[in-house]
């Protein structure tokens, strides 16, 4: 049918080896809103980025499961990338797997050029909590890609139901957001 655009493919990166953690939980409500706002999702979670190898540039060859990420964030219109806070930063785990990214450097569409990208830190904490939002932003524009405005800094320490509630809201928006920005746009709506 004339004027009818896919729905974007929004690829969710992150979590941590502990099955059912804060930081999966979240990407998985994000993931959810991406959904809702017509985005198709898929996920790429701590159990699958724990069998990545350290990244290695200087080897050509490459294990499956880099191999099949690598090849979801290349069809991706845009990512959501959740990280635990440890000690203060990126955990080693997702920053392995976006080092994998490298590998899309000679394409035409190079790293995340042209991706929304929304990022979600989740710390015992605010100070590791907001300082590891930062580093994701830091990392997402050296990749060329495009942070959303909302970015969701979620304290796992809190217990306070009005906190909860507002992180489901950061996160809602976040997915919200990627789902909307990475939608295909007509050519007519881009400025000459």
């Amino acid at each position: 049918m004339p004027g009818t655009l896919s729905a974007p493919l929004i690829v969710g990166l992150g979590g941590t080896t502990r099955p059912d953690s804060s930081t999966a939980r979240a990407l998985a409500t994000a993931l959810e809103a991406a959904a809702s706002a017509g985005a198709a999702t898929r996920t790429f979670d701590g159990q699958h980025l724990a069998l990545l190898p350290i990244y290695s540039p200087e080897l050509a060859e490459r294990c499956p499961q880099a191999i099949e990420l690598v090849e979801a964030i290349r069809e991706a219109d845009g990512l959501i990338i959740a990280s635990p806070g440890y000690h203060g930063g990126v955990s080693g785990m997702v920053k392995n797997a976006l080092d994998y990214l490298e590998d899309l450097r000679e394409d035409e569409r190079p790293y995340l050029t042209g991706r929304a990208i929304g990022c979600i830190a989740c710390a015992a904490g605010w100070q590791a909590t907001v300082s590891t939002l930062g580093a994701l932003r830091a990392i997402v524009h050296a990749l060329r890609g495009w942070p959303t405005p909302m970015g969701a800094a979620i304290n796992s320490a809190s217990k306070d139901p009005e906190a909860t509630d507002g992180a489901t809201f950061q996160l809602r928006t976040l997915g919200t957001e990627v789902a909307h920005f990475a939608r295909p746009r007509p050519a007519h709506a881009v400025a000459s």
